[in-house]
């Protein structure tokens, strides 16, 4: 059962020494423990759990350089149209999509998106993550 999160953590990323993620996901324990991955792994993060707040944070956050969103969250819009409003709107930044659930239909991915399938690890998004990223 999705659990209700609306967690920001409000870095100012002024001095541009650590990247700020957007990270989108509806469950409690692995927005956590994703979060500190990416923390841990150089990042900042501001997280919560809906496509329509996440909208809403890139708005009034140009520093946020990178998009990780679950497919399933919580709200009515899943993570598949977040990507692609997202992709719109910041057509650079890019955007990891990750699921458990979902297959990554061609139709569905914005382009330069990427998928990565769960289970894997935290560390395999971080990966990935730091693949797709430039220097920002």
């Amino acid at each position: 059962m999705a659990s209700q999160i609306e967690t920001t953590y409000p870095h100012d990323n002024a001095s541009g020494d650590r990247p700020v993620i957007l990270l989108v996901e509806d469950e409690a324990l692995t927005i956590m423990d994703l979060g500190d991955v990416l923390e841990d792994g150089g990042y900042d993060t501001v997280q919560c759990a809906s496509a329509e707040r996440a909208l809403s944070i890139l708005q009034a956050r140009p520093d946020i350089c990178g998009l990780v969103t679950d497919v399933e969250l919580s709200g009515r819009v899943n993570g598949f149209e977040l990507a692609t409003s997202v992709a719109q709107a910041r057509p650079n930044l890019p955007i990891l999509i990750v699921s458990g659930r979902a297959a990554p239909d061609p139709e569905r991915m914005p382009e330069g998106a990427q998928f990565i399938a769960r289970p894997c690890a935290g560390e395999d998004i971080l990966a990935r993550l730091k693949r797709l990223m430039p220097t920002c």
